[in-house]
């Protein structure tokens, strides 16, 4: 397997992750690991898309990332 199927795909893995244990109320939105996991996740789905050059998903989880970092910020504020 390529190293950017193995990244996106851990990120992705990553983000799935996030939001069924979400989903199912086990991590909720307003917590420091949900919201780590998007940031990781982002960061390497946006990563693996830099290396296979598609640029719409390396804004949509560049995005993704920096709204997920953004937010962690906030959680340490509170």
């Amino acid at each position: 397997m390529e190293f950017p199927v193995i990244i996106g795909s851990l990120g992705v893995f990553l983000l799935l992750l996030a939001f069924f244990l979400n989903l199912f109320k086990f991590l909720m939105q307003d917590t420091r690991a949900y919201v780590i996991l998007n940031i990781i996740g982002g960061g390497l789905a946006c990563y693996a898309s830099i290396l296979i050059g598609f640029l719409p998903f390396v804004i949509l989880e560049g995005t993704w990332a920096v709204v997920a970092a953004v937010g962690l910020v906030r959680l340490f504020g509170k």
